[in-house]
C-alpha cells in the first residue's frame, strides 16, 4: 500500500472517531457549536472516504479509455469536496438559527465540550499535517483538499473551544449558535478556494508560473532550441508537449536518441512527467 493510500486511510478512521466524539457531547449538551463541528467533522469524514478511493484510482495506469492516465478522478474529487463544503455550511447555520429561537442547553456539559473541541484540534492538525507532507510529495491534489478540510477543522474547534469557555465564564447561551455561524462563514471562505484549485485543471490548466520558469531554466541548461511550449496539469501528473530544432544533417536515429535524452533529464527533475517532442529541421 503506497503513502497516499496509507495516510488517505488514517484520516477515514481519525474522522470517524471524532464524529462520534463531537455527536455524543453535542447532543448531551445541546450545544449547537458542538454539533455543527460533528456535521464538519461527518462531511471531513466523506470527502476523506472521496479522497481515498480517488487516490487508488488516479494512480491506475493508463489504458484504452484513459491513454493520459486516471490524474484527473483526483480533481473531480476535490470539487465534489468542495461542494460538500456548501452543504455542510449550510445544515450548520439552519442549525444555529433554530438553536437561536429555540430552548438553551445544559452549561454543566460545556467544559467537556471545550476540551472535546481541544482534542479534535490536536488530532486534526496531525493527520492534516501528515496530509500535507505527502500531497505535497506525490503532488495530489485529491490529498491536498482533504488536508485543507482538516487544516480548517483544527481553527474551527479552537474557535467553538474558546466560545464555549466563554459561554461557561459568562452564561451567555446565544453566544453558542453565534460561534457556530462564524464556523460555518470560515467554511464557505475555504470551499470557494478549495472548489477553484480543483476545477481548473479539469479544463487543462497550464503549470503555473514559477513551474514554468524552472522547466524554462531547465531547458536552457540543457541548450535545448525549443518553440511553442506548452503545459497542463491532470491530477498529480504533469504533461508537456514542445518543438524543437536539429540540424537537417541529424539522422531520424540521432534525432530520437536526443528526444530520449530530453524526456529523461525533464523527468528526473519534474516528477510523474509525460513528454512530447515535436521535430523540427533548422
Amino acid at each position: 500500500m503506497n503513502s497516499k493510500v496509507k495516510v488517505a486511510r488514517l484520516s477515514v478512521i481519525s474522522n470517524s472517531a471524532l464524529i462520534i466524539l463531537k455527536l455524543v457531547v453535542g447532543i448531551l449538551s445541546g450545544s449547537v457549536s458542538i454539533i455543527s463541528e460533528a456535521i464538519h467533522s461527518a462531511m471531513d469524514l466523506l470527502a476523506a472516504i472521496i479522497a481515498y478511493f480517488a487516490v487508488k484510482v488516479s494512480d491506475k495506469a493508463p489504458d484504452s479509455k484513459h491513454p493520459y492516465g486516471h490524474g484527473k478522478f483526483e480533481n473531480v474529487s476535490g470539487v465534489v469536496e468542495a461542494l460538500l463544503i456548501f452543504v455542510a455550511a449550510a445544515l450548520i447555520i439552519s442549525e444555529a438559527i433554530r438553536k437561536l429561537l429555540g430552548k438553551p442547553f445544559d452549561l454543566e456539559l460545556i467544559w467537556i465540550g471545550a476540551i472535546v473541541m481541544l482534542i479534535s484540534a490536536i488530532v486534526n492538525s496531525f493527520v492534516s499535517h501528515r496530509l500535507y507532507k505527502v500531497a505535497r510529495e506525490t503532488k495530489s491534489i485529491a490529498l491536498e483538499a482533504d488536508a485543507l478540510h482538516l487544516k480548517t477543522d483544527v481553527y474551527t474547534s479552537l474557535g467553538v473551544a474558546v466560545g464555549l469557555g466563554l459561554i461557561a465564564i459568562t452564561g451567555i447561551k446565544w453566544l453558542d449558535p453565534i460561534v457556530a455561524i462564524l464556523v460555518a462563514l470560515m467554511i464557505v471562505y475555504e470551499s470557494f478556494s478549495l472548489l477553484r484549485r480543483a476545477f481548473w485543471p479539469l479544463v487543462d490548466v497550464a503549470w503555473n508560473e514559477d513551474e514554468i520558469k524552472d522547466l524554462e531554466l531547465k531547458l536552457k541548461e540543457m541548450k535545448v532550441n525549443y518553440h511553442e511550449l506548452r503545459t497542463r496539469i491532470s491530477g498529480n501528473y504533469r504533461f508537456i508537449d514542445l518543438h524543437i530544432e536539429v540540424a537537417e544533417s541529424v539522422s531520424v536515429g540521432d534525432a530520437h536518441s536526443y528526444c530520449d535524452k530530453i524526456e529523461e533529464e525533464l523527468s528526473k527533475h519534474f516528477e510523474r512527467l509525460s513528454v512530447t517532442i515535436h521535430v523540427e529541421p533548422k
